[in-house]
């Protein structure tokens, strides 16, 4: 039993935790039991009046240090008389939507697809995501930490049963019947359920890379040993696609039958044409094929992070029958109810990986086409991004704020291809060049790393300017030599 006299907020401050784009991020060891168990207590007493506390939905990824977590969490809860449901290793849109349905809020422990030595907390309010107003009454919690004992309910698979069925009601038993589907299963939370639901909706199976040490698996920067398995399974097993998802199993990764794996907010794209969606919220990182795509009503842009996207697609929501958003890792976010010609959906909007790779699928197969026909089809615009590890955040910013005070700069730095005409600041930098090409630069909200999105007419176009202004960044990043 751990006994204290602290509040929440001095306990919080002294573990230097911050909130990123996707809840409270940092190291391993800065996430003690009191630290978690503060954040526990500090997310429940922001929640105000009017809201039921006597139940706190739990879950967890695959990480080993996420177990403990939640212990310490839950042992929080407990000792101010709020029971836990603990529903285990499940992905995070899994845990969003039962907690929703039951009107309680909810618990993720996930470090999502950040370094193996950092984990996270991600909260959810009974209506949804937390906003950045929640954020901040939590990290200025007054609430003191009661005595607590970290300790885990029994374990229900409650969650993962009507997350399965969510998918599995939408489509016909054998919708999906003569796709051969190779799973990518590596240390996904989800790996378990989506055999069930792509088995069940009638796909051949082809398990590949399952292991039980955690990968963190980055949907926006595939690494180049993904690319290369990608394209060895799908030629090696005679795949239709490879389907796979981040570490929570919020953001999607789909490979088309040539083991390409697509871009995230290409994804997005196609799914939301399929769906018929009216008006979409997006970032400002996303491809901008969804508006020349001319396929929407309405298009907001935004900053990076689900918070914003949410924000969008409730104002949208007001004008529209039928929002969604996603953001440029593929995480799709459906902003209200669904009817579709096989079934219906409840609105989920918090990131989820599974709705738009089944929508894909099932669009190909009913259009009697493969996955790269799907793409082929949309407009001329490709991406690529990457990023630079062990970044430190100082340095990112030194550069942010040095290009926004010389912008006539950032073309001598990044050596670029052509004059810049136009640049759009709300999240980072976003440089459009007069030879139609995008480069974006911009620090994450979650770890020291420095992403760089880039856009081109060709894929080729896109990778070369990808590859030199990463370049090009590190030499930026470097002090100058000393002067004799």
């Amino acid at each position: 039993m751990s006994q204290h006299t602290d509040q929440a907020q001095t306990i919080i401050a002294s573990s230097n935790i911050t909130f990123g784009t996707s809840g409270a991020r940092g190291l391993v060891e800065q996430f003690s039991d009191d630290v978690c168990a503060a954040f526990t207590v500090a997310f429940l007493s922001a929640l105000g009046p009017g809201i039921s506390l006597k139940r706190v939905a739990i879950g967890i990824d695959r990480r080993p240090s996420s177990p403990q977590m939640a212990a310490a969490c839950a042992g929080a809860a407990k000792a101010l008389g709020i029971s836990v449901n603990y529903y285990g290793i499940l992905p995070t849109p899994a845990l969003a939507l039962q907690a929703m349905s039951d009107e309680i809020p909810a618990i993720m422990i996930t470090g999502s697809h950040i370094p193996f030595d950092r984990n996270g907390i991600k909260f959810y309010r009974p209506d949804g995501e937390i906003t950045k107003t929640d954020e901040n009454l939590i990290i200025h919690s007054d609430a003191p930490l009661p005595n607590y004992l970290s300790a885990l309910p029994d374990t229900s698979s409650r969650a993962s049963k009507n997350y399965i069925h969510r998918y599995t009601n939408l489509y016909p038993d054998n919708i999906l019947a003569g796709l051969r589907i190779g799973l990518y299963e590596h240390s996904a939370a989800g790996r378990d359920l989506n055999i069930q639901i792509l088995e069940q909706l009638g796909a051949e199976i082809v398990s590949l890379g399952r292991t039980e040490q955690f990968v963190p698996i980055d949907t926006e920067a595939v690494s180049e040993e993904d690319k290369t398995s990608g394209k060895q399974w799908a030629k090696q097993h005679q795949l239709d696609a490879i389907f796979s998802t981040d570490g929570d199993g919020d953001r999607p990764l789909l490979a088309n039958e040539k083991g390409e794996w697509l871009k995230g907010d290409v994804l997005g794209l196609l799914c939301a044409q399929e769906l018929g969606i009216e008006a979409l919220a997006v970032p400002v990182s996303c491809n901008s094929a969804i508006e020349q795509s001319s396929q929407f009503t309405q298009v907001t842009r935004t900053r990076i992070g689900s918070p914003y996207v949410i924000e969008a697609m409730t104002q949208l929501a007001k004008k529209h029958n039928t929002v969604a958003g996603f953001e440029a890792n593929g995480g799709f976010l459906l902003g209200s109810p669904l009817m579709t010609s096989t079934g219906s959906l409840q609105s989920l909007p918090t990131r989820d990986a599974i709705l738009p790779i089944l929508v894909a699928l099932v669009a190909a197969k009913r259009n009697n086409t493969p996955l790269s026909g799907l793409t082929a089809a949309l407009p001329d615009r490709y991406t690529a991004s990457d990023r630079l590890t062990d970044f430190p955040t100082e340095h990112s910013k030194k550069l942010m704020t040095a290009w926004k005070a010389s912008p006539e700069s950032l073309k001598t730095d990044l050596k670029l291809p052509a004059d810049i005409r136009a640049i759009d600041f709300m999240d980072g930098l976003r440089a459009t060049l007069w030879n139609h090409q995008v480069v974006h630069i911009r620090p994450s909200g979650n770890a020291p790393e420095l992403r760089c999105y880039c856009e081109a007419e060709t894929p080729e176009q896109a990778e070369i300017l990808l590859k030199k202004s990463l370049q090009a960044l590190k030499q930026a990043s470097m002090p100058p030599p000393n002067q004799e």
